[in-house]
């Protein structure tokens, strides 16, 4: 029988340091966070705080808590606090999501678990490396490309064409879709020096359809010459984990149905001669 154990330097200490709250705190909830120093020899564990949430509503709120009153050496991103910029997005509670947005309220009772975001290599404790997720948005090009001159004043859109991107441009990037995506965790990495065989994932595929859709854009074809191999694009399988838990409330999956969609439907690329030549 076939035994399956994780690297003995991959294994999660349950048990890590406590901190209690202090005397006379009155509405305390226990934050376990997940702690990891790759400079130093021992194994991930998951600390547990005490925290006074009396004037403590999100879990960023909490977060910073922590790390001004209790444990400075806590690594986290952050920035906005508005649910606008995607830094301090964390699994939290077993689901993907932004610190900042998510309500103690909307958690129940128990305690609170914040883990980084998962599959991506972990910097120190809730800080990702999400360098191959910026180059995977980088590969689609999120640009607009004409051919044409460029216009004296302005690219024009009618306001029907603009309403087909809504849904797409309010991508914030927090990666909360690609790494909730089981598709994206075993095909996300390249294979070869190539770039072939990686799965784009759900947000760098989101940000592509928001290129094609854009009726200003007039590179289609090449954009989806781009996408076009057994990995890039077809590795979606609609499972919907980006759509649940996307924070913006966006569904990747309906937008890489739509970009499979234009694949099938648009005109034959670089036919060759001969073959046109037949059809004539």
């Amino acid at each position: 029988m076939v035994q399956l154990t994780l690297p003995a330097n991959s294994k999660v200490n349950k048990n890590g340091k406590h901190y209690p709250a202090k005397e006379g705190a009155e509405k305390v909830r226990t934050f376990r966070v997940y702690r990891y120093d790759p400079d130093q020899p021992d194994n991930p564990r998951v600390d547990s705080y005490e925290v006074d949430c009396s004037n403590v509503s999100m879990v960023l709120d909490g977060l910073i808590k922590i790390k001004n009153e209790i444990d400075p050496g806590l690594a986290f991103r952050r920035s906005c606090r508005e649910g606008v910029c995607g830094s301090c997005a964390f699994n939290i509670n077993g689901a993907n999501t932004l610190a900042c947005t998510k309500s103690l309220d909307d958690l129940g009772a128990g305690d609170i678990t914040v883990y980084p975001l998962p599959h991506q290599p972990v910097v120190k404790d809730l800080v990702t490396d999400l360098s191959n997720f910026y180059k995977q948005h980088a590969y689609i090009e999120p640009f607009l490309q004409a051919r044409d001159a460029e216009p004296e004043t302005e690219w024009r859109q009618s306001p029907e064409d603009r309403a087909k991107l809504d849904g797409l441009y309010e991508c914030i990037l927090c990666a909360c879709c690609s790494t909730s995506c089981p598709s994206y965790w075993w095909n996300g990495d390249e294979k070869d020096t190539n770039g072939e065989g990686e799965y784009l994932g759900p947000a760098a595929l989101l940000q592509a359809y928001r290129w094609l859709a854009d009726s200003r854009d007039q590179l289609t074809n090449d954009r989806l010459n781009k996408l076009e191999d057994e990995f890039k694009l077809y590795r979606c399988h609609t499972i919907m984990n980006c759509a649940q838990v996307c924070p913006k409330h966006l569904n990747p999956a309906k937008a890489i149905a739509e970009i499979k969609k234009m694949m099938v439907t648009r005109p034959p690329a670089n036919t060759p001669k001969s073959v046109k030549a037949a059809a004539e």
